[in-house]
């Protein structure tokens, strides 16, 4: 078969109907991102008025964003909480993985089972449980809880250890055990198969546990809103309070606020792009077998 009847063939779209829906796609996407950017360099007049093109161009809200905003402070705490759950979701998922994994015992089916069904639970259902329950460690164990940036890590990883979990299961399902069993002749344990064969194999996998906890820690208003204080609220909050306490103005400052929403999303963007290839193999991961 030559090339050209394999691409026909394989092509799902004709060349100029994938273009149009590609065109349409990008549109979708840029245009309100390229509105962001542009307002973010705009007067918050000329952006009040409906104004899409920057008539002058000025970086004055970048820098004003740190005072108004307290965006610092916010984007020191998102970064603590994301990345440390990041980092212990990525870890812990692959080391309960490889036990439900490579080895039997009664009540593994249940636990995957359960692991499963924990994803179906709405988050919101479970704010009023989890405040009760850390306010309870404040009146009974003296320990406070809320209003900490443990609060937020506790339960950042109670909703991402279950999916994290199922990745790392899915991918580890496609590793031959003829490793495990080489290694075992070898002489090396358990924790030393794990760490030593199993993690470095499974950068894919542990990439995308990794960023799918980050992504809720950064992204999550509900819980950080209640779980914080102004002291450890974290950038998502920082915008919300912005964004309310404009609300009531005669003209909100809506270059700061797009200014102060695109400086967020850096780092996000920085991180798909870092670990792009590693996301690709590790979503892909046990979809063939």
């Amino acid at each position: 078969m030559s090339s050209s009847r394999h691409n026909a063939v394989t092509q799902l779209l004709p060349r100029w109907l994938r273009a149009v829906v590609i065109i349409a796609l990008l549109a979708v996407v840029l245009l309100p991102v390229s509105y962001m950017v542009f307002a973010s360099v705009s007067s918050d007049l000329a952006v009040a008025g409906g104004a899409y093109w920057p008539q002058d161009f000025s970086l004055t809200n970048y820098s004003l964003i740190w005072s108004t905003v307290e965006l610092g402070d916010g984007l020191v705490n998102s970064v603590l909480v994301a990345g440390s759950v990041a980092v212990l979701c990525a870890f812990v998922s692959i080391a309960t993985a490889y036990v439900l994994v490579r080895f039997s015992f009664r009540g593994r089916l249940s636990i995957l089972r359960g692991l499963l069904a924990l994803q179906s639970i709405p988050g919101t259902l479970l704010l009023l449980p989890v405040f009760v329950l850390f306010a309870s460690a404040a009146t009974f164990l003296d320990v406070q809880v809320i209003g900490t940036r443990w609060a937020l890590l506790i339960t950042y990883l109670t909703f991402a250890l279950p999916f994290s979990t199922w990745v790392m299961v899915t991918y580890l399902r496609g590793l031959p055990r003829e490793l495990d069993e080489a290694a075992r002749i070898d002489g090396a344990s358990s924790w030393g198969i794990l760490t030593r064969i199993v993690v470095p194999l499974s950068w894919p996998g542990l990439v995308v546990s990794a960023i799918f906890a980050f992504l809720l820690g950064w992204n999550d208003v509900l819980f950080a809103s209640v779980m914080t204080n102004p002291d450890t609220r974290t950038a998502a909050v920082a915008l919300q309070v912005f964004g309310a306490t404009q609300e009531g103005g005669a003209i909100p400052v809506y270059g700061q606020m797009m200014a102060a929403a695109l400086v967020c999303a850096v780092p996000v963007v920085v991180l798909y792009l870092a670990f792009q290839r590693y996301l690709v193999g590790g979503l892909t991961a046990g979809g063939v077998k």
